[in-house]
């Protein structure tokens, strides 16, 4: 069963999913603690670094996305999901 769920494309793409969607809910979880040092009139520094951190969790999340529909764009170049001009446009974005 191990072997096939290597082999499976489904099982990757759902596996890659699972790991953006918990990247994200890190983040959102990072912001809300952002959110209330900024209520709490925390120290600036603080604020930033963690704001930092948000940024950075929220960058891996986009990348890892265009990552992964670049994967898919040469396993399947017939997709019609996202041309690579769209992929390359998508990666500009978050650069």
């Amino acid at each position: 069963m191990t072997d096939f769920a290597r082999t499976d494309p489904s099982a990757d793409r759902a596996a890659q999913q699972r790991r953006i969607v918990n990247r994200l809910r890190r983040a959102q979880g990072q912001l809300t603690a952002v959110i209330a040092a900024v209520d709490r009139g925390d120290d600036c520094r603080d604020v930033v670094t963690q704001l930092a951190a948000v940024s950075k969790a929220l960058d891996r999340a986009g990348y890892t996305i265009v990552s992964s529909a670049m994967r898919n764009c040469l396993s399947d170049p017939d997709s019609e999901s996202v041309t690579p001009d769209e992929l390359e446009k998508l990666f500009l974005t978050l650069a």
